[in-house]
């Protein structure tokens, strides 16, 4: 399996990408973003792209992919909603039907996250909930919304917000005892990277998948 992934420097994005390194199955693995991963594989390969909202210039390696892993994503803090539209619908949106005409064939897996409603109060909740029925109809063989609530970063990988990192630095301790108190609302980012790998060979039985879904078809596999 051949996959694109967007977002590979942030902290979702690491787990994912390390999980595709580890994975046999996976046989390339292509990073897109602004900025360089850091990663040397044999199977990863990256393009820098500083605009991403024009893939016109790199179509052509674009080509032939199973997967996207679509990782990519900002915080709403701070942010008016047209500018957080921009970034979070469009985008997206504006990537996926590009691979979708080069890719039909394959399957998008789209990391949103818990509480996101297109009928939501909240901004960044309705943004994001519009941004998956976009995606839902965009016409991939195979599509699906991840919507993780507490995502615990593993084997040294950081988030960039460092007020996150404080709070994953905190909670570190008490990942064990959550899992076993709240393991429907949990999960790390090992785990949620073998998900999408996962659900991208097999498919899912719905296309928007909350955390405890993301568990069962981990623990399952």
């Amino acid at each position: 399996m051949k996959v694109i992934l967007f977002g590979a420097t942030g902290m979702v994005g690491q787990g994912v990408l390390r999980e595709c390194l580890l994975d046999e199955g996976v046989t390339e693995v292509l990073s897109v973003g602004r900025s360089c991963s850091g990663i040397s594989d044999g199977k990863a390969k990256e393009i820098l792209q500083k605009d991403l909202y024009d893939l016109t210039g790199v179509e052509d390696q674009l080509r032939g992919f199973d997967a996207c892993f679509f990782c990519l994503g900002v915080s709403s803090s701070g942010m008016k909603e047209a500018e957080y539209r921009r970034v979070t619908y469009d985008l997206t949106v504006n990537i996926a039907t590009t691979l979708v005409r080069l890719n039909p064939a394959m399957t998008f897996i789209y990391v949103s996250g818990a509480g996101t409603n297109a009928k939501s109060r909240q901004m960044w909740a309705r943004v994001k909930g519009k941004t998956e029925n976009a995606l839902l109809g965009v016409g991939f063989e195979g599509a699906y919304m991840f919507r993780p609530g507490y995502i615990q970063p593993l084997h040294g990988i950081e988030s960039k917000t460092k007020l996150y990192q404080r709070i994953y630095d905190v909670m570190t301790p008490f990942y064990p005892v959550m899992v076993k108190l709240m393991r429907r609302w949990v999960i790390s980012t090992e785990e949620l990277g073998r998900a999408m790998i996962q659900v991208s060979r097999d498919g899912a039985p719905k296309h928007v998948l909350e955390t405890a879904d993301l568990v069962k078809i981990v623990e399952g596999s």
